[in-house]
C-alpha cells in the first residue's frame, strides 16, 4: 500500500467536533416570520413558509429573550398565552429556531432581512470588521468606521412590503435612527413610545385605518430583567406577567381579526458567578490569539496573521482540554459546514472567528483585557446552540377586538 502522507499530523488527529444541528433557515427559523407574515397579506415575493393564514392585518410581537423553555417553564404567569396556546393553532408551528449565535444582532437581523446571518453579515455581538482589522459592536455601540447599509447590504423585509402595504414599527424612542434598526429594520413609519402600555395604545392607532398593514412591535423589557437578575428570578416573572397583559391588550384594541404573531428572538438561561470565567487570565487559551470577540457563551478567536494549522490546532486542543465537555469548541471551517451560519458570501467570512467557543454548560466566558468588570454581573445569558437559547415560540392567534372603519 502506498504510505500515507499528511502534512500536519495534528490535524488528523484533531477530533472532529460533534455539534448540534444548524436552525432551519427557510424551514421553521425567526428568518421566517416576517416573510411569511407578508406573505398572509399577500405581498409578492415572499413565501408563506410557515403556513399563515390569509390576513388583511398582521401585527408581529417580538419579545426580546422569551425563550421556549421558559415560556413553557413559567405558565403559571401567562394565563392570556396560555390560552391562546391551549386553544391550538392548526399547522402553524409553536416553536422556531433562533439564529446563531443565539443573540439579538444576529437574530433581529434574520427576522428584519428574512436572511441568514452568512448572508446578512450580522454574525454576533460584536465581531472582527476585517478592513479595520478591528471588532466592533453590532448592537448599541457601533463603530463610527462602520456603516450599517454597507455592512448589511440587503433590503428588508419591511422595505420591500412598504411598497405594497402600510408599514410601522412600534418601539423604543432610542431604536428609531439606531444603526441596528438601519442596518435590519429599515422600512415603513417608526412609532416610539416608551412604556408598553403607550406601545399598545399606539399599534391600535396605527392599525385603525382600513389600508391592509404589517406592523413589528417590539419589547425588551424581558430581556432587560434576565439579564440583570436572572430568568429564574422574581423581577423576570414580573416583566413576563407584564407581557402577557400587554399581548392582552393588544388582542382587545386591535382591530378585530387582525392576525397577532407573539416571537422572540432567543431564549435564555443563568449563569451562576462561579460559572463566569476569565479566559484571558489563562495563557494557553490565548496565545497565538489576536482579537476575541462574540458574547460569553459564544466566544470568537481571531488567530494572529499568518498563523498556521499548527497554531490553531494548539489553542483547540488547550481549550478542549480546559473545559471538556462544557463547551464546544470548532473551527471557522467547522461551522460553514455544518450551516451554523446558513450559507455564507464571502464578504462576511473574515467577520467569523478562526476557532468558536460555544458554551453547553452554564458557564459563560470573559475576555477582561477588553471588556469592562461589570460585564461579569449579568446573570441571565444567550448566544449558543443549547435548547434553553435557540428554541423561540411562534403563537399566532386572531384578534378578537375592536371593530375596524370598515364596518
Amino acid at each position: 500500500m502506498p504510505e500515507d502522507r499528511h502534512p500536519n499530523p495534528n490535524r488528523c488527529a484533531r477530533p472532529q467536533v460533534v455539534l448540534p444541528p444548524a436552525p432551519a433557515y427557510g424551514q421553521r427559523s425567526i428568518a421566517d416570520v416576517l416573510t411569511s407574515a407578508a406573505a398572509s397579506l399577500g405581498v409578492d415575493g415572499f413565501a408563506n413558509t410557515l403556513g399563515l393564514p390569509a390576513a388583511s392585518r398582521v401585527c408581529v410581537v417580538l419579545a426580546d429573550g422569551l425563550g421556549r423553555n421558559l415560556l413553557k417553564q413559567k405558565s403559571a404567569h401567562t394565563p392570556f398565552l396560555r390560552s391562546v396556546i391551549q386553544a391550538g393553532q392548526g399547522a402553524v408551528p409553536v416553536w422556531l429556531d433562533s439564529a446563531f449565535p443565539s443573540t439579538t444582532a444576529a437574530a433581529l437581523a434574520s427576522f428584519g432581512t428574512g436572511l441568514a446571518p452568512g448572508q446578512h453579515g450580522m454574525v454576533g455581538y460584536d465581531v472582527l470588521d476585517p478592513e479595520q482589522d478591528k471588532v466592533v459592536n453590532l448592537l448599541g455601540n457601533w463603530d463610527a468606521g462602520v456603516d450599517p447599509a454597507t455592512w448589511q447590504p440587503f433590503p428588508t423585509v419591511l422595505e420591500r412590503a412598504e411598497e405594497h402595504v402600510d408599514v410601522t414599527t412600534v418601539s423604543l424612542p432610542q431604536f428609531g435612527g439606531s444603526p441596528m434598526t438601519r442596518a435590519a429594520l429599515r422600512g415603513g413609519k417608526f412609532i416610539s413610545a416608551t412604556t408598553a402600555h403607550a406601545r399598545t395604545e399606539a399599534a391600535a392607532e396605527a392599525m385603525s385605518a382600513a389600508n391592509p398593514a404589517l406592523m413589528y412591535f417590539y419589547l425588551n423589557e424581558l430581556d432587560k430583567a434576565g439579564h440583570r437578575y436572572g430568568c429564574q428570578s422574581a423581577q423576570w416573572e414580573h416583566q413576563l406577567e407584564e407581557l402577557d397583559a400587554t399581548v392582552k391588550r393588544l388582542n382587545a384594541s386591535l382591530p378585530a381579526g387582525t392576525t397577532i404573531l407573539l416571537t422572540a428572538d432567543h431564549g435564555m438561561l443563568d449563569v451562576p458567578e462561579q460559572q463566569r470565567i476569565d479566559f484571558s487570565a489563562e495563557p494557553a487559551l490565548v496565545e497565538g490569539v489576536r482579537h476575541t470577540a462574540g458574547e460569553p457563551r459564544m466566544v470568537h478567536l481571531y488567530l494572529e496573521h499568518g498563523a498556521g494549522e499548527d497554531v490553531r490546532d494548539r489553542v483547540l486542543s488547550a481549550w478542549r482540554a480546559r473545559f471538556g465537555e462544557q463547551v464546544w469548541a470548532f473551527t471557522r471551517e467547522e461551522a460553514l459546514a455544518a450551516g451554523l451560519f446558513g450559507t455564507v458570501r464571502p464578504a462576511v467570512e473574515g467577520r467569523i472567528g478562526d476557532i468558536m467557543i460555544a458554551a453547553r454548560d452554564a458557564v459563560a466566558l470573559y475576555d477582561t483585557r477588553r471588556v469592562r468588570p461589570s460585564a461579569m454581573e449579568v446573570v441571565g445569558q444567550h448566544g449558543s446552540l443549547t435548547k434553553a437559547e435557540r428554541e423561540v415560540p411562534l403563537l399566532c392567534f386572531t384578534a378578537g377586538g375592536k371593530s375596524s372603519r370598515r364596518g
